[in-house]
């Protein structure tokens, strides 16, 4: 398998630069299709009632979230023209309102190969970001690769990859997603926290993990750590700091919202501290 459609989402005319030049490096790499979609979002809380205004108000939002949507869209046409002219693309641009937001995202997250996002908190952030994260994630299923404040780095073609690993579904659909990236690495180091005294793996902690990925042609190891910190998301910032990791493979983790999910405590800690690209997959 082979990363060969990409897709981004870009919601403010200030982040399109970072977002595609990250986007467009991982897809040069990769010789993949970059589809791009330019969103205009409609924040207006609609169950509020706007008393003998309501459509006038609804409406003003509405023609504010087109005009949003080009002006992303011409930021992004304006990024991808700095880029390779070797670069595949597409560029579409949309609006919807925020409630609606998961489902225009979603639908075209499922037929990526690999979603990537710049991470979702931050100076200029707003709400809808991390909503395109958990869009992407749990409705679209698609593995996300969450890029950091300081862009994508080695991304393209990490060196070093520390896993997570506890055993969780998660982190196996994070695992599989990201065996392109890690037949590539020169060392994937599994990072096992504290594992419990009597689970399945007591006796081999992560070994049938690397038994896995070594038949893969991956080049991996395996690193047990004490829970010496109170946070899982600590302990994780820390290793990949030791490893001197290009990237962190995880899964992403939630809590049920009717029916979508929201990135649970100890994900959004993760991508709050990240310094290095973050690849998920629920």
């Amino acid at each position: 398998m082979a990363y060969k459609s990409l897709f981004t989402v870009v919601t403010h005319p200030a982040q399109a630069e970072a977002a595609i030049a990250g986007a467009a490096k991982i897809a040069a790499t990769h010789d993949a299709h970059l589809d791009i979609l330019a969103l205009g979002v409609d924040r207006t809380q609609i169950g509020y009632s706007y008393v003998g205004s309501g459509a006038v108000v609804l409406q003003a939002a509405m023609d504010r979230a087109e005009q949003d949507a080009r002006d992303v869209e011409a930021a992004v046409r304006k990024a991808v023209g700095e880029q390779l002219p070797t670069l595949r693309c597409s560029i579409e641009a949309a609006v919807t309102q925020l409630g609606a937001l998961t489902d225009i995202v979603a639908q075209r997250a499922r037929f990526a190969d690999l979603v990537v996002l710049p991470k979702p908190y931050g100076n200029g952030q707003g709400t809808e970001a991390e909503a395109v994260v958990e869009a992407a994630l749990f409705e679209g299923h698609a593995p996300v690769l969450v890029l950091p404040a300081t862009g994508a780095g080695n991304a393209a073609s990490p060196r070093r990859i520390v896993v997570a690993w506890n055993q969780s579904g998660e982190a196996m659909a994070a695992i599989r997603k990201a065996l392109p990236t890690l037949k590539q690495a020169d060392t994937v180091n599994i990072a096992v926290i504290d594992p419990p005294q009597h689970g399945p793996e007591r006796s081999d902690p992560g070994g049938l993990l690397c038994q896995m990925l070594v038949r893969h042609g991956v080049r991996a190891e395996v690193s047990v750590l004490a829970r010496s910190l109170p946070r899982i998301s600590d302990l994780l910032a820390r290793h990949v700091l030791d490893q001197g990791a290009d990237m962190l493979v995880m899964g992403a983790y939630g809590h049920s919202r009717f029916r979508e999910a929201i990135l649970g405590g100890a994900t959004r800690n993760m991508l709050e501290q990240a310094e290095v690209p973050v690849l998920m997959a629920h």
